[in-house]
């Protein structure tokens, strides 16, 4: 007899607003007593020192990480000039100081640089491998070592404001596996300056944004009240950019079966048009489709030549999201 798995079988997507100091592992576990869920998962570790956007995927939901993992992200931060750390942000050890202080109209001419694909050197103080061991238990024991430059996607660079002469405050979207502190690193050095990330927040992981975040602390009065389910969007809400079909309760039988289905010409067609390219963990998923019973996700699909073929299948019912009358 298969055993039982603890914990309520309640699905969805938390946006969390993390506070400072916390850990993404434990803002998952706080989570997850919340609401006694019995799988929790994030998308995107998100730094102790950084606030702001942590979806935590709950129950099926965790079957969608990965589609989050890939989305583009948004941050705000703060550069704080006249120190460089070995950590580029606030915790790091001081390594070097200097007077001088960037103009306004220096740093916005410095950021034009980074839009676009870029090379670029993920700092040591990082989760990244090497040789098996991750990179910032490295960089605290003192071990000497260079992480190879990686290519990363960056949308726009703007400077928004500069409180004083001490501090600039940048706002950057970006694509998977950038690394704000390195941002903070090489535009620090292309302006002959020292700097570090004094302040990070994430503003944006793909749809979900700050309008639909909510704190730990708002997210326990909700629960105490009864009235969780009012912070817990549908598993669906990370896949709000994939092209979607309503199915039939009989296409839908067979999708759980793991058997394909055959589409229509007019289907096809349409399908295709919503298709964009993508990677998955490495693997194309260009071909992705979202069937739906009655606007709940059934499963991710593979669409070709002429079918639908399940490659994630989702245990979805009526009231799994309901978790006020448990």
């Amino acid at each position: 007899m298969a055993r039982r798995k603890k914990g309520l079988a309640i699905s969805g997507w938390i946006v969390l607003d993390k506070d400072h100091d916390m850990g993404s592992t434990t803002a998952v576990s706080r989570v997850r007593r919340l609401f006694n869920a019995q799988k929790a998962g994030h998308a995107g570790t998100l730094d102790p020192l950084a606030t702001g956007i942590l979806p935590i995927a709950l129950g099926e939901a965790t079957k969608t990480v990965a589609y989050m993992v890939e989305a583009d992200k948004a941050y705000r931060f703060t550069i704080a000039w006249g120190t460089s750390t070995a950590s580029f942000d606030r915790e790091g050890a001081v390594t070097a100081t200097s007077a001088h202080r960037p103009q306004r109209a220096d740093i916005e001419q410095a950021l034009m640089s980074f839009e676009g694909e870029i090379d670029q050197v993920p700092p040591n103080y990082s989760a990244i491998k090497v040789d098996g061991e991750r990179a910032y238990d490295l960089a605290r024991d003192g071990v000497e070592f260079e992480l190879a430059a990686r290519r990363v996607t960056i949308h726009s660079a703007q400077l928004v404001a500069v409180p004083d002469s001490d501090h600039a405050v940048i706002e950057v979207q970006c694509g998977k596996g950038t690394y704000v502190r390195a941002i903070a690193r090489d535009l620090a050095a292309m302006l002959g300056a020292c700097g570090h990330v004094s302040d990070l927040r994430r503003t944006r992981v793909g749809v979900f944004g700050e309008d639909r975040a909510i704190g730990l602390e708002s997210l326990e009065e909700l629960v105490h009240k009864g009235a969780a389910s009012e912070a817990l969007l549908p598993v669906e809400t990370a896949l709000d950019d994939i092209p979607a079909l309503a199915v039939t309760v009989e296409e839908a039988f067979r999708l759980k079966q793991g058997r394909p289905i055959v589409l229509l010409p007019r289907q096809v067609e349409t399908l295709r048009a919503g298709l964009v390219p993508r990677s998955i963990g490495g693997q194309d998923a260009s071909r992705t489709v979202l069937a739906t019973r009655d606007g709940m996700a059934v499963s991710l699909c593979e669409m070709r030549a002429g079918q639908l073929s399940p490659t994630r299948v989702f245990h979805l019912e009526q009231g799994d999201t309901d978790v006020d009358n448990h």
